[in-house]
């Protein structure tokens, strides 16, 4: 009976500091989401980091709409890239177009998926996409930044936006070069955050779920599915406050469910989901 005792005090005590934990771990979440979701940080993009902005892929989407969302709400110039991003020897003509630019901000959102879902040996033209997806994904990104981080730093402030994606949080077969080279994304992102946060640069990887643009394929949106406009409306606020973000609160909640899945259910529910997109593009493509 003696023995007892401290068993079921020390069990007393466990519960109780992981109860308190939780508590604690719930009241941090809540505030900030109440701090990102409900207040924002509009003043964290402005002029106060530079005259300009520079957006990459700005033509279309979500590009298109950082570029808009910058421009009119925070009062500075931008500067859309608009070249063949699967070629490696363009940076040099960038370079110069942005001689002389103080610019304050950039956003590195050019990017290329698949077709359509596909077995890795199995997609068309394979040697070609893998060199454009990489070019296109993961080359632009280093070399953007590379060409736009050093005035930053000179001037101790900046901020750098990379548009990674849901798809690089995670790992989705059937998408697997795209899925991979967006996790490149993040984690560079990541990285590059800690490494020059201290010299007052933010970095943020952005991690949307799907949006209603034309690399989505998708042309009706809907609540899970914003339009550009109202994505960018809602991740513009949380720049300055969050380093890495799903930018949308239905997206936070999507992650946080795929977060919380074991990790074999996500992937059959993935694999499940993209072998029938797969065979519903493949029906189509033979009926045409």
């Amino acid at each position: 009976m003696e023995s007892a005792l401290p068993a079921a005090g020390f069990l007393y005590w466990v519960g109780a500091g992981t109860v308190a934990y939780l508590a604690l771990r719930i009241s941090y979440s809540l505030f900030t989401a109440l701090r990102v979701w409900g207040v924002g940080n509009e003043a964290g993009v402005g002029p106060g980091l530079g005259e300009w902005a520079v957006v990459t892929g700005g033509t279309d989407g979500i590009g298109k709409s950082y570029a808009e969302e910058v421009e009119e709400k925070f009062k500075v110039e931008t500067r859309t890239i608009a070249v063949d991003f699967t070629l490696e020897d363009i940076y040099d003509k960038i370079k110069t177009g942005l001689a002389g630019l103080e610019i304050g901000i950039l956003v590195n959102n050019v990017g290329m998926s698949y077709e359509y879902p596909e077995y890795f040996l199995d997609v068309p033209d394979l040697d070609n996409v893998i060199k454009k997806m990489i070019n296109i994904n993961i080359l632009s990104v280093c070399k953007m930044t590379q060409l736009v981080l050093p005035g930053m730093v000179e001037r101790s402030k900046g901020a750098i936006l990379n548009i990674s994606s849901g798809s690089g949080m995670f790992p989705v077969p059937l998408l697997t070069i795209y899925s991979a080279t967006k996790t490149f994304v993040d984690f560079f992102s990541q990285c590059l955050h800690e490494e020059y946060r201290s010299k007052g640069i933010f970095v943020q990887s952005v991690l949307p779920y799907f949006v209603a643009t034309k690399l989505a394929k998708i042309r009706k949106p809907t609540l899970d599915k914003p339009t550009p406009e109202t994505f960018v409306k809602s991740a513009i606020k949380t720049v300055g406050l969050q380093s890495r973000t799903n930018g949308y609160l239905i997206h936070v909640l999507m992650g946080w469910i795929i977060s919380n899945l074991p990790s074999w259910i996500y992937l059959k529910i993935v694999m499940n989901m993209n072998k029938a997109t797969r065979a519903h593009y493949l029906k189509k493509i033979k009926k045409n």
